[in-house]
């Protein structure tokens, strides 16, 4: 695709240009008595909202330029949503407000390396400001139903919301899940809650339910991908010695070790669960960190100096 190129005032002001347009479009919805804005669908009815990095990602300019422009401002919002979850109306504002300055600057004759150095330290000194200006709302039940209702313009909501906060601790997961009947519920879940199953239906324990329930198990968590069944062998010793039942997490299972598991479920000699360990990576990682820390175990992984097949 052959590219368009231009230089100095004509090349800013078409950017400018582009900025205006979606800032003009969402700073209509900054604050309290912000405006709402009717987004066209290619399918369905418009969408009418007041979020702004809803309305950022719909507008498409058609100017190269403008919308480059626009695309810039664009991420400001979307990266300010991915940070923060909240304040992206205020984001687009401040960085439009803050191009559209630089540049009347620039065209004057300043130097734009100067402009940013000067940017970057008036945002240290702002963050820094707000930051001895914020106040810990984490253990008050009536400031955080507050910040809640005004996030999510409704004070319902927010109370509970704030609700949902006192019974699982600010580090604790709150998880918003569309309902198929009218009205909100709250349902709290103890223990730890991940995205993943048995690996196999022979791990089922309640038919009805195509449940596995296990009471009291042993946790073996790994790192790593579990196929050869002399790396269990000594864990499955002492599980059948205890006759307690066992539940294994690692990053897969598979091969002889996952046949054993099963065979042994299916005959009743213990009782058994595999499940892939959710998440990729790092984060995986980080998550079986987090159910050994709730269930007392340790991560069985190369990492740490600890070999599955030595484990007892």
């Amino acid at each position: 695709m052959p590219k368009i190129i231009s230089f100095d005032e004509k090349a800013r002001r078409s950017l400018e240009a582009g900025m205006n347009k979606l800032a003009d479009a969402v700073r209509v919805t900054l604050g309290p008595k912000g405006r709402n804005v009717v987004l066209e669908k290619k399918w369905g009815a418009p969408t009418i909202t007041n979020d702004g990095v809803s309305i950022a990602k719909e507008i498409d300019l058609e100017d190269p330029y403008e919308k480059v422009g626009a695309e810039l401002v664009k991420e400001v919002a979307k990266k300010t949503d991915d940070v923060a979850g909240d304040g992206t109306t205020t984001a687009t504002v401040l960085a439009w407000s803050m191009v559209r300055e630089g540049l009347r600057n620039v065209a004057a004759g300043a130097n734009p390396m100067s402009l940013k150095r000067g940017i970057e330290a008036g945002v240290e000194a702002a963050v820094g400001s707000i930051k001895e200006l914020a106040a810990d709302v984490s253990s008050d039940k009536a400031q955080i139903a507050n910040v809640a209702a005004i996030s999510a313009a409704d004070a319902e909501i927010g109370q509970m919301i704030s609700e949902a906060i006192d019974k699982v601790g600010k580090d604790g997961v709150i998880t918003v899940e569309e309902s198929q009947t009218f009205g909100m519920e709250m349902d709290l879940v103890e223990g730890m809650r991940f995205d993943k199953g048995y690996i196999s239906p022979y791990f089922v324990t309640d038919p009805e339910r195509m449940e596995a329930v296990l009471e009291n198990p042993y946790m073996l968590l790994v790192g790593s991908k579990i196929t050869a069944v002399r790396d269990i062998v000594p864990v499955l010793e002492k599980v059948m010695q205890s006759g307690r039942p066992l539940v294994i997490i690692a990053e897969d299972i598979e091969g002889e070790a996952l046949a054993t598991l099963v065979v042994n479920k299916i005959r009743g000699t213990f009782k058994s669960a595999a499940v892939k360990a959710p998440g990729f990576g790092e984060r995986r990682k980080a998550m079986l960190q987090d159910m050994a820390i709730l269930t007392g175990a340790q991560v069985i992984t190369d990492e740490m100096g600890r070999k599955l097949e030595t484990t007892t």
